[in-house]
């Protein structure tokens, strides 16, 4: 059978500790879309392994793709294999000949225009990690892309950068109005990009690394094997469903695990789809945060408190994430894009021992904002609505409404992961039992400590 890993959020829902817990009964874990943006952390007996690019899997020893709908930097690919192997694992990671390989003059367009959009004024940067996904799928698009293919044969490669580096010099020097300096110039030299991307064409050769995405998965399905998808990032930065233009440049939704694996419709769509959840909401990057604690200085406090408790600065950036009370608008969205059959509910332990728990269960939109899909009942002078606005802007004028629910103490997460899902507090029963109802999903493990053995399993996906 095969499992979809999705994050329902904004990303950073701990997907990499739910894959790495499935990821055993798995044959092949299958990355389908995003590129060395996406941050996972996985705990293992107290060892923790930062990925931004290699399959979680790795970690269990599986077998771990980079499907054709991801985008690879070579340099973070092998500088975390060789990472994993100076600490005694040996990852198998296999790379689709298909994808898209991000060049360096994708990271130098990708600084110099949120530079740009930071600078007019217009509020249109997107906070991007600044590692050149979003060009290197422009140039995808565009059909001037460079795959990991065209690394195996120099000539091929030599003629594609022949092509495509001058229109990159002519974007920076004639649409921007920059000069290339010296810290820039390689990116945009043929022969020095020619001579480093051949050899790494070499290495992927000699360890036997690339593979016909589709063809592989299918020859690996036929014969009965369980592959699990592993998706990047989260729904509401999905650029088809998510708050448009505040998105990543590729689709984390579950539709997208056969675009981005090659393996048919048919069979991904007939296993499971397994939505992750954080127990609140955090964010990096810019974009509508209706939940957001950024209030007065109590809200702060208890945004920095559990920032701090959960661990919520990026893994690829470092970045302090904005923090916010559980959106089941959002959820709502989520589970119907990418067709929920369970969640995981993660950092269930970070919300123990508040004095107030929130939850909005809806939003309030103001008059100008009127006529958007799904509304529920006027309020006030706003119309109250149950999902997510179709744009940023009608998202921005959203005001949560808020439900107060009952709070639960500090509990030893080890004890509960060993005992099972009837020894969390009641109240985190009842905060979960919320969420499945709201989106109409089951609960099948629940987050609470971040090491793979701190999770209740109430349902494993791979035995149903």
């Amino acid at each position: 059978m095969t499992l979809t890993i999705v994050g329902s959020q904004l990303g950073d829902e701990g997907k990499g500790a739910l894959v790495d817990r499935w990821g055993g009964d798995a044959d092949v874990v299958v990355r389908y879309q995003g590129g060395d943006n996406a941050g996972h952390t996985v705990v293992e007996g107290g060892a923790e392994y930062k990925l931004s690019l290699v399959p979680s899997g790795a970690v269990r020893g599986t077998v771990g793709i980079l499907g054709n709908g991801c985008v690879v930097n070579p340099r973070t690919l092998f500088t975390e294999i060789d990472d994993l192997r100076e600490r005694g694992l040996d990852p198998d990671v296999r790379v689709a000949r298909r994808a898209h390989v991000i060049m360096p003059y994708h990271r130098v367009l990708d600084g110099i225009e949120e530079e740009v959009k930071a600078d007019d004024d217009a509020g249109d940067e997107v906070g991007t990690t600044g590692r050149g996904i979003g060009p290197t799928y422009e140039d995808k698009a565009g059909r001037r892309g460079i795959r990991v293919a065209d690394l195996l044969d120099p000539d091929a490669l030599r003629e594609k950068l022949e092509y495509a580096v001058p229109q990159k010099r002519a974007l920076v020097e004639d649409v921007y109005g920059l000069e290339i300096d010296d810290d820039r110039a390689e990116a945009f030299d043929v022969d020095a990009l020619h001579e480093e991307f051949a050899a790494i064409g070499e290495r992927l050769a000699d360890e036997g690394m690339t593979v016909n995405c589709s063809d592989y998965l299918h020859r690996r399905h036929e014969a009965g094997d369980e592959i699990l998808f592993e998706g990047a990032q989260g729904t509401h930065i999905d650029v088809d469903h998510g708050n448009y233009p505040f998105v990543t440049s590729s689709n984390p939704t579950a539709g997208a695990a056969a675009v981005g694996s090659g393996l048919g419709v048919t069979k991904v769509g007939s296993g499971e789809v397994v939505g992750i959840v954080k127990a609140y909401l955090s964010r990096v990057g810019e974009g509508p945060m209706p939940t957001e604690l950024d209030g007065d200085a109590d809200e702060e406090a208890l945004a920095d408190d559990i920032r701090e408790k959960g661990g919520e600065f990026g893994t690829v950036t470092g970045r302090p994430r904005r923090i916010g009370w559980l959106d089941l608008p959002m959820l709502r969205h989520a589970a119907r894009v990418s067709g929920f059959t369970g969640l995981a509910v993660n950092h269930v332990d970070v919300l123990a021992g508040l004095d107030e728990l929130k939850v909005c269960t809806g939003y309030e939109l103001d008059s100008e904002a009127q006529g958007a899909s799904g509304s529920r009942t006027q309020s006030g002078d706003g119309e109250e609505i149950d999902t997510v606005p179709t744009t940023a802007d009608r998202w921005e004028r959203c005001e949560p409404v808020y439900e107060t629910l009952d709070t639960w103490d500090e509990f030893d997460s080890s004890a509960v992961a060993a005992e099972g899902y009837d020894a969390l507090p009641e109240a985190a029963r009842e905060y979960l039992e919320l969420v499945a109802d709201e989106t109409d999903t089951p609960v099948y493990a629940v987050g609470v400590g971040p090491d793979r053995e701190e999770t209740v399993e109430l349902t494993n996906p791979f035995e149903e």
